[in-house]
């Protein structure tokens, strides 16, 4: 009845009002007869042309242009980053070399209709002040990511090393500009100018990528990672502090000029520290939880950072300066600081912080460097910039105490420059200090002293190898026990897991263990979260091994690649059993999943090889996710790939057998019964078990030690009562593949089941 009413209230009220509107139409069409005499028609084209020209004028919208040109260049960054992933660089080179492929050395080389319709000249100062609003926020980012107690912790090492690494590479450069100036410096810029910016640009530090990449080696929690984020952060502090010196000496053309400049700046850095900062801090302790972290107090500290860039920039220091000051200053609550960060990260690194990538792309053309004069002061500069910051961190550590080892590779991780050394030039670019041409030389510098900093490590670790980071606790590798490797990643998925594992070891603790490994993006990961982030995803794990009286050894990692990471750690461990959850695409089934699945193979190397060669098929229906596949091919151990259908107890359980192969799944019933009073069905539903007496004495020998826990069904058709009030079925991976291949109807009937690969 109530349908009805509420369809009869429809007609009338849509009905109603339309009658209402054509009755107002047709007044409204005799009032035109008084008031309209010769109406000429504004269209004289025809309709598809008409249509033509209106869908131009909008595709070419200065908006319109600018969401296409975010659109392209964020697509275009993550192919470039996610393939840099690929060969062990960090994802920032794939960024820069996104920008350096769209702009006028490819893009604009071979497609330059593509490249003039997508960045016409006109478009570039929307995208670069977007990308300007980017950079300061992520220079915003780097400034809270500094931690300036580390930095009154190891002051004395750090500001040595640091300093030393700022002034070798500073005086080289300075010397090269000698050597530059006439031929390469722009006309009407003083020497002084192109001189101290050519010392700025060799001597800078890219501290957020060093800091990836020492995460990323497993380096975060050694001496040598702590002594080198150290050396970074207090390099970066340096560094900005004189370039915002060597800004105010361009600008004002002398240094006597620029005096007020600099009295200005540091008057201005006075009042953040000793005004500002206190406010903050006081505020920080106020709101420092995601409640008390309201949209108004969250405005306060955008003003800040939005009044310091402001005021750095009419000071005439520039506004990323402010920027950074701003950062630095925020309180200094880890968990406000972390709060905030995630509140800000994702949209400058993901959204914003690439348009500057490809907008510096669009100045930088290598076809500039068009004879072999201009690629040999490239290969100096290169030279010159790997020289002086290389030597001056490896000699100043060894000065400070450090092994040449350890000297070294501080040397080779202090020459990364990154996405910082950018930063300088581009500032370089915009004062017109720096010319194209030597804006791409140093955009070279940039990309290879940054793709240099892993091969460099990875070959001073071949000269003096020393013993790797512990992977897994050296506990967990005593022969002769029985160890299981739980990796999860969402922590609640992870407490079923754990039951699993329980369920195998529960009582015989004493010769076995239990690994909990989570493993986490590096570039989700920063100084400021890493510990939270690290108790937050193991705390549902310990509460749930302290319910199931389990002792539980606890691994955290970030990581660029988690899937190799998970595989190295699972084989060097060399664990008796590895547990994965099995994960699924959000396009299993779909149409577009079939498509996606092309691009993916497409990308991966190792999948178009493999379908080029037969080995898996283009359109292939798989029954796992890529992760899992990787896995179970990689994995040297044995792996349970577990399907996780609400499993509450471990009890009940049922054990199909498709062939002799699958006998070793007597094993992991003996420990279920053992260690978990379990109740085991094993089904036979091929006869193997009937017509094999060695599998047929192990059950009752099974039998013997624990009578009523296990039973035998010959049943040839499997039905769904079969699967009835059983926790969990456990069957070979073989066996799954053939009922998944054979589209066995009786999968869908099954409880939480675990697939095992032995």
């Amino acid at each position: 009845m109530k349908n009805y009413k509420n369809l009869l209230f429809y007609i009338i009220t849509i009905g109603g009002f339309s009658l209402l509107m054509w009755y107002i139409f047709e007044q409204g069409f005799l009032l035109e007869k008084n008031k309209v005499h010769n109406f000429v028609p504004q269209l004289e084209a025809s309709t598809w042309e008409h249509f033509k020209t209106t869908y131009h004028a909008n595709a070419t919208h200065p908006l319109a242009r600018l969401l296409l040109q975010i659109i392209t260049i964020i697509f275009v960054a993550r192919i470039f980053g996610f393939i840099c992933k690929r060969i062990g660089q960090p994802t920032v080179i794939g960024e820069i070399a996104a920008g350096i492929f769209l702009g006028p050395s490819f893009v604009g080389e071979y497609f330059p209709g593509f490249s003039q319709f997508l960045f016409p000249e006109d478009s570039l100062g929307n995208l670069n002040f977007l990308s300007q609003i980017g950079l300061i926020l992520f220079m915003f980012i780097i400034g809270m990511e500094l931690d300036l107690r580390v930095l009154k912790n190891k002051a004395q090492e750090a500001v040595v090393i640091s300093h030393a690494s700022i002034i070798f590479p500073f005086a080289l450069g300075v010397g090269l500009a000698f050597y530059m100036y006439s031929s390469y410096a722009p006309a009407e810029i003083k020497f002084l100018s192109f001189a101290l910016f050519m010392g700025i640009a060799m001597s800078i530090t890219a501290f957020p990528v060093l800091a990836r990449i020492i995460q990323e080696r497993g380096l975060t929690k050694t001496r040598i990672g702590t002594i080198a984020i150290t050396c970074a952060a207090a390099d970066d502090v340096t560094a900005w502090c004189i370039l915002a010196v060597v800004i105010a000496v361009v600008k004002a053309g002398s240094f006597v000029s620029a005096l007020y400049t600099v009295l200005m700046a540091i008057a201005y850095v006075l009042l953040m520290m000793k005004v500002v900062s206190p406010f903050l801090k006081r505020m920080g302790e106020i709101y420092s939880n995601k409640e008390g972290l309201s949209k108004p107090v969250v405005a306060v500290f955008f003003i800040t950072l939005l009044i310091s860039s402001y005021v750095t920039e009419v000071i005439g220091i520039h506004a990323l300066f402010g920027a950074f000051l701003a950062g630095v200053i925020m309180p200094p609550n880890m968990n406000f600081r972390n709060m905030f960060i995630e509140k800000v990260e994702d949209v400058s690194l993901i959204l914003l912080l690439p348009l500057f990538f490809v907008f510096s792309g669009l100045k930088t053309d290598i076809g500039l460097l068009d004879n072999s004069e201009a690629w040999m002061l490239c290969g100096v500069i290169i030279g010159v910039a790997v020289a002086g910051k290389f030597l001056g961190s490896a000699l100043a550590a060894r000065f400070v105490g450090q092994s040449w080892r350890e000297s070294m590779m501080i040397g080779a991780l202090m020459n990364t420059r990154g996405l910082m050394e950018l930063v300088v030039l581009k500032i370089g670019l915009e004062l017109g200090v720096l010319t194209p041409t030597v804006f791409t030389m140093f955009v070279l510098m940039a990309l290879i002293t940054t793709m240099m900093t892993g091969p460099a490590l990875d070959l001073i670790n071949w000269i003096s190898p020393e013993k790797k980071p512990e992977r897994i606790p050296q506990e967990i590798e005593d022969k002769g026990k029985f160890k299981i490797l739980v990796p999860f990643g969402n922590p609640y998925r992870g407490k079923n897991l754990l039951r699993l594992a329980s369920s195998l070891v529960k009582k015989s603790t004493s010769s076995s263990t239990v690994t909990a490994l989570h493993l986490s993006p590096s570039n989700e990961i920063n100084q400021y979260n890493a510990k939270e982030f690290e108790r937050d995803s193991f705390k549902p794990i310990k509460t749930e091994a302290a319910k199931l009286d389990l002792p539980v050894k606890t691994v955290f990692k970030a990581s660029p690649d988690i899937d190799k990471e998970l595989i190295d750690i699972a084989n060097e461990g060399n664990y008796d059993l590895t547990i994965v959850g099995l994960g699924r695409s959000i396009f299993d089934g779909t149409f577009l999943g079939k498509v996606l699945g092309l691009t993916t193979k497409i990308i991966n190397p190792e999948k178009l090889y493999d379908t080029i060669t037969g080995k898996e098929r283009l359109f292939e229906t798989s029954m796992f996710d890529e992760r899992t596949k990787q896995i179970i091919k990689s994995s040297k151990v044995p792996v349970g790939i577990f399907i996780d259908k609400d499993l509450e107890k471990v009890d009940t359980i049922i054990i199909p057998v498709f062939s002799i192969s699958d006998s070793f799944l007597l094993i992991y019933a003996q420990k279920l019964i053992h260690n978990n009073g379990a109740s085991i069905v094993i089904l036979d539903a091929s006869g193997i078990i009937k017509n094999n007496p060695e599998m047929k004495e192990t059950i009752r020998s099974i039998e013997q030690t624990a009578p009523n826990h296990i039973a035998l069904y010959n049943e040839n058709k499997i039905n769904k009562a079969l699967f009835d009030q059983k926790d969990l079925m456990i069957i070979s991976l073989d066996s799954w593949k053939k009922a998944v291949e054979t589209q066995s109807i009786w999968l869908a009937q099954t409880p939480s089941t675990l697939i095992i690969k032995p």
